[in-house]
Formats: C-alpha cells, structure tokens, sequence
C-alpha cells in the first residue's frame, strides 16, 4: 500500500520537474536582446528608406505577400512582369520596392514606433515572439509578431497586421 507521504512526495517532484522544464524553456537574455534587435533594425531601416535592408528583415510570409500585391497592381495596370522580377527587385531596393515602400511609408511613420511608443516583451515560444508596442496616445498595444527563419528573428508584417493592402501606386 502506497503510503500519502509517498504520493504527497511524487506530487512535489512532479511539480518541481513541470516547474524546471518550464524554466529552462524560457528565453535567455541574448534571444530576446535579438528578437528587440531585429524589429528595432526593421522599423530604422524604415525611416532610414534603407528597401533592401527591410527585406532581409521581414518573413518569408511577408514577402510572397507583398511580391503578390505588385503583381497584381502591375497587372491591373497591364504590366506583364513575372514575380520572380518582382521579388529580385525587392530584394535590391530597385523601382518597384521603392514604389512599394515610399507607399506603405506615406501612410506608416516608424518614428511613431522608435520614439513615440513603450515596448514590453510579450513572449518567445518555439519560433514564435511578440512584442508588445504601445503608442503613446493608444489605449491598447499593437502585437508585433516576429518569427525564426534559418535561425534569424523575421519580422512579421503580414503576420502582425493581417493581409492589408499598402499599395498606393
């Protein structure tokens, strides 16, 4: 017969074990220095009009997202342009980027977000994190998303402001 102490016991261990895995699950100081690195690189490179810098920092998500705007807009206007020219352009800060995000930045001001806004850290899970930005005149924070790819904390555009079109060309 197992005797309540034994249990009493089992149960504490067992707790202090969830307790452990969950601490040691945590984010280390260095991983959140560098998911705050990366959104803060992202929103500089914003109001620095730094294209290419911008799109090495946002998810793969965020690119195929905004590769398919312009094509659909280039489109409209009866521009035949393949999406792999759109995405090289992208990547190199040429025409269509600059189009692109002169656009997105006449109706964005990231000094908005690098000056005028308190950021908390939300949380790191898996490849998953969030920051929490809240403007100084805003009742309630924006959810900024970031995610791991090849190792490297993207941030999601997309992810964090759904599937809005920027476009203003």
């Amino acid at each position: 017969m197992i005797s309540r102490r034994k249990i009493a016991v089992f149960l504490l261990f067992t707790c202090l074990l969830s307790y452990s895995e969950l601490f040691a699950k945590s984010a280390s100081e260095e991983e959140i220095s560098n998911v705050l690195t990366s959104a803060e690189s992202l929103f500089k490179a914003m109001k620095e009009k730094q294209y290419p810098e911008i799109w090495q920092l946002i998810t793969s998500k965020t690119k195929k997202s905004i590769v398919d705007a312009i094509y659909k807009e280039l489109k409209k206007a009866g521009k035949d342009v393949l999406k792999e020219k759109i995405e090289l352009d992208c990547q190199n800060g040429d025409a269509l980027a600059r189009e692109y995000w002169d656009g997105y930045l006449s109706v964005f001001d990231p000094e908005m977000v690098l000056q005028h806004s308190k950021w908390t850290f939300g949380k790191i899970e898996n490849n998953q994190a969030e920051i929490k930005i809240l403007f100084k005149k805003s009742a309630h924070p924006a959810i900024l998303k970031l995610f791991r790819e090849n190792n490297t904390w993207k941030v999601g555009i997309n992810e964090t402001f759904g599937a809005r079109n920027m476009m203003l060309f």
